[in-house]
Parts: structure tokens; C-alpha cells; sequence
């Protein structure tokens, strides 16, 4: 096993990385503006984004040129508790940033695989190649809805697929998913994998490690070199 640590931003707490991802995400998305006159930014749920999307929401940029989509979605009703839909809206699309461009992913068809043609067309309001995905990773490898043991995970990780939505089911998560495939992931100038406490930074170094892409999908990102990819920690 290497004792090499994986690369990553350090930062000293969660609020000191929220700061400064924030900062850095505006600075991405004025520079998209000034280049192409819109952008596109690509978030994840989770409880550690509340704290970032709270800091992005007060950098002064023209929100009425972003655009922003998810990375994935429980199929659940968007005023759900659990909608990352409904954590985006409370958090990130307040005050100014209230002005930005929002695609949902939930539709309303029955589950995750009828809709994921559609939720695919509505992102295309996003521009793309999407400026910038930030993504979390959970305690099991899993990122965006990426689940090990997912039925759908060869197809969702498939180097070769289309980028798309794709449904995921697994079942360490209670609800049903609809998640961006890795290639729609990776269709993009640049990925954060934006990670908090010393569980994540265990789970990351274990990723880092050679072993199977289907025991921890984040992999998938961690091992393409199509795409830059920054990973920001706090413990």
C-alpha cells in the first residue's frame, strides 16, 4: 500500500473552504461570462454544500447569466425535505444569485428511468461543456448518484456511453435516483470534489488506491485525465 497521501487543497475548517471554494467558483463563472456571455455550474446535494452555496450566493457576479443544474436527484416531489432540488433553491438561489437560471431533474414520470430523457433535454439550458461540477462523495465511494452495487453502474460509468441522465438505484440509499452519467460528469473544463471531515479524507485516500472502479465509482473521476479535477478538504 503507498503511504504517498492523495492530492488535495487543504483548508483549516469547513468555513474556511466554503470561503475560498466560493471565491473560486465566482472568479470561474465571471470569467465563462466575460469569455462566452453565460455559464454553467453543475452542484451536488448534501449537507456540506448548505455552507457553500450560502458563501456563493453573496459573491458579487451577474447571477441573470448562470445557469445551474444538478449532478443528480432523489425522485422525489421538488418541496421534499430530501430534494436536492428543494436545498439548491433554499440555499444557493437567495438574494442576488435568486436571479441565475434553474433545471430541475425531477419530472413527472413515474420513476428515474422514464424520466431521464427528458430531465437530459432540460439541461440543455445549461451551457455546455458545463464551466464547472462540484461533487461530493459519500462514505461508500459513491459520487453524484453513482452507487456501488447500482444495477445501472457499467452503464453509468461507461467510458463509451453518451453523456445523459441515467436512473440508479442502490441499496444503501433510500430513495430512487436519477444521477448525470460519468461521461455528462466529465463533460465539463472542471471538476471540484469538495469533501469535509476525516471519514471523507479516509474514504478518498482509499479511492486513490488501485482496486476495482465498480467498489468505489468517485474513481471514475479520480483516474480520467480528460478533465481538470481539483479536490478541496477540510477536516
Amino acid at each position: 500500500m503507498s503511504t504517498t497521501e492523495p492530492p488535495a487543497t487543504r483548508y483549516p475548517d469547513l468555513a474556511t473552504s466554503c470561503r475560498e471554494l466560493s471565491l473560486q467558483i465566482a472568479t470561474t463563472l465571471k470569467s465563462a461570462i466575460a469569455a462566452r456571455g453565460s455559464a454553467g455550474l453543475i452542484v451536488s446535494g448534501g449537507k456540506s454544500p448548505i455552507a457553500l452555496f450560502e458563501a456563493l450566493r453573496r459573491q458579487p457576479l451577474d447571477w441573470s447569466r448562470v445557469h445551474v443544474g444538478l449532478a443528480d436527484e432523489r425522485w422525489v416531489d421538488p418541496s421534499d425535505a430530501s430534494s436536492n432540488e428543494k436545498l439548491v433553491r433554499d440555499h444557493l438561489l437567495a438574494g442576488a444569485a435568486a436571479a441565475a437560471h434553474f433545471t430541475g431533474l425531477k419530472t413527472g414520470a413515474a420513476t428515474p428511468e422514464l424520466g431521464a430523457a427528458a430531465a437530459w433535454d432540460s439541461l440543455a439550458h445549461v451551457p455546455r461543456p458545463f464551466d464547472l461540477v462540484v461533487l461530493g462523495m459519500g462514505d461508500d465511494g459513491h459520487t453524484a448518484s453513482l452507487f456501488p452495487n447500482s444495477p445501472n453502474l457499467a452503464a453509468a460509468i461507461d467510458p463509451a456511453a453518451a453523456p445523459a441522465c441515467i436512473g440508479m438505484r442502490s441499496p444503501s440509499a433510500p430513495h430512487a435516483r436519477l444521477s448525470l452519467n460519468a461521461s455528462a460528469l466529465l463533460d465539463s473544463r472542471h471538476i471540484v470534489l469538495f469533501l469535509n471531515g476525516a471519514e471523507k479524507w479516509r474514504v478518498y485516500a482509499a479511492a486513490s488506491l488501485p482496486g476495482p472502479v465498480d467498489d468505489m465509482p468517485v474513481r471514475t473521476i479520480l483516474r480520467q485525465r480528460r478533465t481538470p479535477l481539483d479536490v478541496i478538504w477540510s477536516p
